[in-house]
């Protein structure tokens, strides 16, 4: 997989940002015994995931390959090119 780009979009580190604050948030909550604040942060781990999404969407994601062709496609083939000497 060198050279892919896979995650390096403005959506994901969006997204990622979001949700790792949000773990953070949970995190400091749950040591203190406070479910409230626990569930807050859930909340914004989960808005990570929203916001990315809606990034993918806007067109700030990662572009979608082409998809395969279905099945009963013609297939499209190249004929052999002969070798100049």
């Amino acid at each position: 997989m060198a050279g892919s780009s896979h995650g390096h979009t403005p959506a994901a580190w969006t997204g990622v940002t979001i949700a790792f604050i949000g773990f953070c948030v949970a995190g400091a909550f749950m040591v203190m015994a406070q479910p409230v604040g626990f569930w807050a942060g859930m909340a914004i781990v989960l808005l990570g995931g929203v916001v990315g999404a809606v990034m993918r969407a806007m067109g700030l994601g990662q572009p979608k390959e082409s998809r395969p062709l279905p099945h009963n496609a013609p297939a499209v083939t190249r004929e052999p090119v002969a070798a100049e000497s």
